[in-house]
């Protein structure tokens, strides 16, 4: 009984990923990066999204991950991206150390594809995320606006941006590239021994945000609101 049901799974399981592949044959020619996924996908590198190549793989895909708490955010971004995904998000459980389970964050993956594997080859070096030196061809304000809803903070009436993944000659670049792309001035310190934090002061963070207002959700607004209460 106990093999029976072990190879009934196996044949389920068979039949499942040879229905995606036999779909996944037809789809994948006809794909495209329109700009808006373009720019959602580089926003997201720069921010939480991880690119990845597995070892028997070719291609790569991307993965978006956020809490639970930015379930609409992660929609948005699978309704942009559901040419190249099959599944819709779904919640990363994880364990406590007395083994009780909990609910961590939303999240999806992308198939991998060989046009997701060009973002790779620009934003990745031997594993590791980079900032390329074409960056200011990638970065508009969409995916300005992406890079800052996954990773920016609204303090004391400055935005500051989690940059902890870059040296400071690729945070350097990123200045020069603001600078030159939107006219924003941005600056940046060292945050201990955790990496280097990219901020703008009040002036410069009320002119990224008069950039950047038309494309923020509506559940991240808070990240841009200056408002006192």
């Amino acid at each position: 009984m106990i093999k029976l049901k072990y190879m009934g799974n196996t044949v389920g399981s068979f039949e499942i990923n040879t229905y995606w592949q036999n779909k996944w044959k037809v789809i994948k020619p006809t794909l495209t990066i329109s700009p808006q996924q373009r720019s959602l996908i580089v926003g997201s590198i720069l921010g939480d999204g991880t690119l990845q190549v597995g070892k028997k793989a070719i291609n790569a895909n991307l993965k978006i991950e956020h809490g639970l708490l930015q379930k609409e955010y992660v929609f948005w971004k699978y309704n942009i991206l559901r040419p190249f995904v099959f599944t819709e998000p779904k919640v990363s459980y994880r364990y406590r150390k007395n083994g009780e389970r909990y609910a961590k964050s939303w999240w999806f993956r992308t198939l991998r594809h060989s046009l997701i594997t060009e973002f790779y080859k620009q934003f990745y070096k031997n594993g590791r995320k980079i900032i390329p030196d074409d960056i200011e061809k990638h970065l508009d304000v969409l995916a300005l606006a992406v890079w800052v809803m996954d990773d920016g903070s609204l303090s004391q009436k400055k935005i500051d941006i989690s940059t902890y993944s870059f040296t400071e000659k690729e945070i350097q670049l990123l200045q020069r590239v603001l600078k030159k792309n939107f006219g924003l001035i941005a600056n940046y310190y060292r945050d201990r021994d955790k990496g280097y934090r990219m901020y703008f002061k009040s002036i410069e963070t009320k002119k990224l945000i008069l950039l950047i207002k038309p494309y923020v959700l509506n559940c991240l607004k808070y990240k841009i609101n200056l408002k006192t209460p």
